[in-house]
């Protein structure tokens, strides 16, 4: 095929090669998870968090509500009112549960889940703090809940849902990897409302009262703007590399036809018949072997030439660097040499 045919080859055939298929198939598959998948998750963290520092901020700037304003009527978590505070009154009732598993600020630690029953007979999972771990796994005397009725204020939280792994029990308490209200009041025999109500400091019955979340956004704006980013990046990289193969590949082209058509110019040129030599007028006829000039008897016989010396002739190891005759040859082999 000429440079020519090569040049107005179509561009995506000159492409159709294993390196380029597989890297463009490899670009669509991560610009498709980038736009649906990596992005939508790092902006709808975002977004959760911007939800809930505006909820905390809200729930600071009044004073705390009835608990029943902020459920429903069959005991589930109002529209926005997680990270709501609230104030109950009523009691602790039925043996502590421990979340397992969930350090606190880098502590191992175990949680402490209690149910408390209200004045109107409904119950509702209490959160009361954590203890640390003992040598990280054991665990440590846990004051219990006071008796009797009593006035607490909390912030509502969501259900967590039910955790893969099982229950358990261990060191004479019943244990879960999340916390469901729901799976605790099954453990205790009793029906819990479905958000549950983390203790704030002071309260009663309260341990080390979880820390409040900081109100920060994090990074996950700039990250999920960042993946948006690079789905778009890396098609426009894989098509510029693209334009800069088939740029290529036309001037490679190019300059073949061009130096094709040098070559072809030049034979041409040297096919030209260029016609007889031209003798110049002034110039002599070189003198034959006839032309030379009798010897006479006055001149004097041509020299013999001298006869070589076979010394003279350098010997054979004067080819491998030196000329040093060999002490190991014979009187004949020398005079030979």
């Amino acid at each position: 095929m000429s440079a020519k045919n090569q040049t107005s080859k179509r561009w995506w055939r000159q492409m159709l090669t294993p390196g380029w298929v597989i890297a463009a198939l490899l670009i669509g598959v991560f610009s498709y998870y980038a736009f649906t998948f990596l992005a939508p998750w790092q902006l709808g963290k975002n977004e959760a968090l911007v939800e809930r520092n505006e909820h905390i901020s809200a729930a600071f700037e009044h004073d705390p509500e009835p608990l029943s304003s902020r459920l429903g009527p069959d005991g589930s978590l109002g529209d926005g009112a997680e990270w709501s505070r609230v104030v109950a009154t009523g009691r602790y009732t039925g043996p502590d549960v421990l979340l397992r598993l969930r350090p606190v600020d880098g502590t191992p630690a175990f949680q402490v889940l209690t149910p408390f029953t209200l004045d109107d007979g409904h119950a509702i999972l209490v959160h009361r703090g954590w203890v640390k771990a003992q040598d990280s796994t054991q665990v440590p005397d846990i004051a219990p809940a006071p008796t009797g009725d009593v006035t607490i204020t909390g912030m509502l939280r969501a259900d967590e849902g039910v955790h893969p792994n099982a229950p358990m029990h261990e060191q004479g308490y019943d244990m879960v990897y999340s916390i469901s209200p729901t799976q605790v009041g099954d453990l205790v025999g009793q029906s819990l409302a479905s958000p549950y109500l983390q203790l704030l400091g002071d309260q009663p019955g309260v341990l080390n009262p979880i820390p409040i979340p900081v109100l920060d956004r994090g990074n996950h704006l700039s990250y999920g703007l960042q993946w948006i980013a690079f789905g778009i990046m890396a098609p426009a990289g894989l098509a510029y590399f693209i334009y800069s193969e088939i740029r290529e590949r036309r001037r490679y082209a190019a300059e073949q036809h061009e130096m094709t058509a040098l070559v072809a110019s030049g034979a041409t040129t040297s096919e030209t018949p260029s016609g007889p030599l031209a003798v110049e007028p002034d110039s002599a006829p070189a003198p034959g072997p006839d032309s030379a000039p009798a010897p006479g008897p006055d001149s004097a016989p041509a020299p013999e030439p001298e006869p070589v010396s076979r010394s003279a002739t350098p010997p054979a190891r004067a080819r491998y660097g030196h000329s040093r005759s060999n002490p190991w040859a014979t009187k004949p082999d020398e005079e030979r040499y």
